[in-house]
């Protein structure tokens, strides 16, 4: 009998819930999204988050099940994400989910949020199996990893500065573009030219990332030059960033010999990321790239209760000791 999850996701400010039969049948998919709450505050205010997350947790949950027609005492296990993120807003999901989980006499299990968004490539493919290289982008966390097994990720490269979302909302704040900065910056850059030559740091060593001083150079340059085209900046700066990124993924799936890629986080949403790296797919016959659907590259709970398919499948339980780690590395346990 296949196993149905009910997950719980509230590292930042999208409270979501979702069931999930067995690998990949979605019962339930819920999200509601407090962007328009904190865009006013160009960023994300931890303790509105935390209200707003109290406020429709209840209500996601009874709809959750609601959806999925079944009863709540038929679930098998109550996945929730412990970190990282933001410990308040961590906080509210993680008791939440112990609740239920007390009320209900069902397992708990706790799951890295960055293991989550790497299996939101497991729910649309769920042929992929290791090993496999992963390009994990999101606005707290760059890197690239190497996948030895389901639950086994060596890091292989990473930021050492800002991350690559973290940069587009910095950039976009300086072009006063408002908050989220991703989406943003990647609709304007469609309607412009790559024609700045912004620089690309560490774009020939190793395998790390630095975006800092990509994001000073473009500050530098807004100061010293009063007429440019907004779109045009934008389209640089995207550039920059993104070929990178591509570049250093590359770089490793013909060092470590690996041709399945997949791409995972909020970062995976961004069309001219998709765009370049199908063209390098193209050029090389041998690899495979695989995106999420846009709807599960940003935060979202059926992420979590995919990744805690393969924690209950192995009988990786938490107990109610668990408490929130908003730094949650991802060398630490999923």
């Amino acid at each position: 009998m296949e196993p149905i999850i009910f997950s719980i996701e509230t590292s930042c400010d999208e409270t979501a819930v979702a069931i999930l039969k067995g690998k990949n049948k979605v019962l339930s998919n819920l999200v509601v999204s407090q962007i328009d709450i904190h865009k006013i505050f160009g960023g994300v205010v931890p303790e509105i988050a935390s209200r707003k997350h109290l406020n429709y947790l209840n209500q996601l949950t009874k709809k959750a099940f609601e959806e999925a027609e079944i009863e709540p005492d038929k679930i098998s296990a109550v996945a929730v994400t412990y970190g990282p993120g933001l410990v308040g807003a961590l906080l509210i999901g993680l008791n939440f989910a112990k609740g239920l989980a007390l009320n209900l006499n069902k397992p708990l299990i706790g799951v890295n949020h960055l293991y989550g968004h790497i299996y939101a490539n497991f729910i649309a493919f769920p042929e992929l199996k290791p090993p496999f290289l992963i390009l994990l982008v999101s606005g707290g966390h760059t890197m690239i990893l190497l996948a030895k097994d389901y639950l086994h990720f060596e890091i292989i490269g990473q930021t050492i500065d800002d991350a690559a979302g973290e940069a587009f909302d910095k950039v976009a704040r300086m072009l006063k573009l408002g908050y989220p900065g991703g989406p943003k910056i990647d609709e304007l850059a469609k309607n412009g030219k790559p024609v700045y030559d912004f620089p690309k740091p560490l774009y020939n060593k190793g395998y790390d990332f630095s975006f800092s001083g990509l994001k000073t150079s473009l500050l530098y340059f807004i100061k010293q030059n009063k007429n440019f085209k907004i779109e045009d900046v934008a389209a640089s700066f995207q550039k920059s960033l993104i070929d990178t990124l591509i570049h250093k993924t590359i770089k490793a799936s013909k060092e470590f010999k690996i041709n399945d890629i997949i791409i995972a986080g909020g970062v995976a949403a961004n069309s001219y990321l998709r765009e370049k790296i199908k063209t390098e797919k193209e050029k090389s016959k041998k690899l495979n790239i695989y995106f999420p659907p846009l709807n599960l590259c940003t935060d979202n709970a059926l992420m979590i209760a995919r990744a805690g398919y393969e924690k209950y499948i192995r009988n990786k339980f938490a107990d109610l000791n668990l408490d929130a780690i908003p730094n949650l590395g991802l060398k630490d346990i999923c």
